[in-house]
């Protein structure tokens, strides 16, 4: 990263900002109906948000990862989801959505988080310790794109259930 970045929570001054660098990561990928924005939205509205952070450089908001907490039946608790995870493409390949990973997954382990799970790129997201259990369902998608990190040493089993939010949108 060649330009400085601030990773930092979330603002109300910053609620704009970050559905246009959603919008903007967004557009055109390949895996993206474009209700990303929409997503973070619902998220923040119905108050399952648990944690939102900004990448900021040179006073710009140029990044944005959402964490918001899942279900897995029949009974385990503490456990999130990790994205959308949002960069604008202009300030992307820099580390930007690393940093940003990093220290959500550091605000989790805080919070006393058993786990997080993130469905996206076995590459990128396998650099931070996620991994794909078969213990673990997720009914929704690809079964090579839905990775977990656990934070203890219990991986636990059952399905895997994302806020309303994810569907709302």
């Amino acid at each position: 990263m060649p330009v400085s970045v601030l990773i930092r929570l979330e603002t109300s001054s910053d609620i704009l900002p970050i559905s246009r660098i959603v919008e903007a990561a967004f557009c055109g990928h390949p895996h993206s109906d474009g209700r990303e924005p929409e997503i973070v939205n619902h998220l923040r509205a119905d108050g399952a948000l648990t944690i939102s952070l900004v990448a900021e450089s040179e006073r710009e908001v140029v990044g944005h990862v959402a964490i918001s907490p899942v279900t897995i039946a029949p009974s385990v608790s503490a456990w999130y989801a990790l994205g959308p995870v949002s960069v604008h493409p202009i300030h992307q390949s820099r580390g930007i959505g690393s940093a940003l990973v990093l220290r959500g997954l550091s605000e989790l382990e805080v919070l006393g988080a058993a786990g997080c799970v993130v469905y996206g790129n076995p590459v990128f997201y396998g650099r931070f310790g996620f991994k794909s259990y078969r213990s673990l369902l997720y009914p929704h998608g690809a079964k090579e794109f839905f990775l977990a990190k656990v934070f203890g040493d219990k991986v636990p089993e059952g399905t895997v259930t994302y806020s309303v939010a994810f569907n709302a949108a």
